[in-house]
């Protein structure tokens, strides 16, 4: 249409009665302005448009993006803004996905936990109410039987307590002055039985005789308890060693727990510090424990501000290791 309008007005221009110079630059005033109104004209009526197809848009859509009237938005913008809008809501649908399928799973780890201990519990109950509890050694034997089992179930109980507590951030830090070796050597005695029954020789290496550490003294304790009886559990070998070295560097003190026992798969290592997660599902479940000891460890060193890493090479051993602040 433009250039058909351009060519009757060059045509127009070239005729004999308009050949006066003045009334061609009359003339042509005359087209501009009128191109010139014409477009103002059909801007301000595609604006208005526009702000009313968007106007009707953010009716349907969500508060966070509507359309403001003291804005001075365009449909780009608001395209970016749903575009952006629609990926957190994608990013919130996918966090609540695995939220919902962490808490799946942990339920599930939770009654698989307690099913064990409660069933032994009622088989044993069960065999004395039918006329067990007439025979001393069967009573006695299976007494002493639920009374494991209930200490296991009491173990899975507080674990769990303070593994949400540990989380929420409920359980405060007593920090203290205190000789880290000397607490090492408490918790070698205190797994000296457990030790033994599985053949491990438990072994503090270490260049100085006192090695002064600022922690909570209770919580650490867990930790070495944790670590160290993990390893005496998957020692898997006639020679099986735990050894715990402490090593000072210049602010804080570097602690090492290191067993020669099956290792770890290098697939696996990601996962180790995750609640119930087990290397080896039946042999862990076989020996006890709650599997959030290694979780446990986890988030009593980060209250304390630091981390515990991992390595291990399958069938040959693992190290974990973490620091301590240093006493000044």
């Amino acid at each position: 249409m433009v250039m058909l309008a351009l060519v009757i007005i060059f045509d127009l221009l070239n005729q004999k009665y308009y050949q006066n110079s003045f009334f061609k630059i009359g003339f042509l005033i005359c087209i501009i302005v009128m191109f010139i109104i014409n477009y103002i004209v059909l801007e301000l009526l595609f604006s208005y448009y526009a702000k009313k197809q968007i106007r009707n848009i953010s009716k349907i859509l969500p508060e966070e993006i509507a359309y403001d009237k003291e804005q001075n938005i365009t449909l780009k913008e608001l395209g970016e803004r749903f575009s952006d809008f629609n990926q957190q809501k994608v990013t919130e649908m996918d966090m609540m996905k695995k939220m919902e399928s962490y808490r799946k799973e942990y339920i599930g780890n939770v009654s698989h936990e307690l099913k064990t201990p409660l069933f032994s519990i009622q088989g044993y109950v069960e065999t004395l109410r039918e006329g067990g509890v007439e025979n001393l050694v069967i009573r006695d034997k299976y007494l002493e039987r639920i009374a494991i089992s209930v200490e296991r179930l009491i173990a899975i109980v507080n674990d769990l307590d303070m593994i949400n507590r540990l989380e929420a951030g409920e359980i405060n830090l007593t920090i203290s002055k205190f000789d880290v070796n000397i607490l090492i050597k408490e918790i070698f005695d205190l797994l000296d039985l457990e030790a033994e029954k599985n053949n491990t020789v438990l072994q503090l290496q270490t260049l100085h005789s006192q090695i002064f550490v600022e922690a909570d003294k209770q919580k650490i304790s867990q930790v070495f308890i944790n670590l160290i009886s993990n390893a005496i559990h998957y020692a898997n070998r006639q020679e099986a060693k735990v050894v715990v070295k402490t090593s000072v560097l210049k602010n804080k003190i570097l602690i090492e727990v290191i067993d020669n026992g099956m290792g770890i798969k290098s697939e696996l290592l990601p996962r180790i510090f995750e609640r119930f997660y087990r290397v080896e599902t039946s042999r862990s479940r076989r020996q006890g424990g709650s599997g959030l000891g290694l979780a446990i460890v986890k988030h009593i060193l980060e209250a304390h501000n630091e981390n515990i890493t991992v390595e291990s090479v399958y069938l040959e051993g693992a190290k974990f290791s973490f620091m301590l602040e240093k006493s000044k």
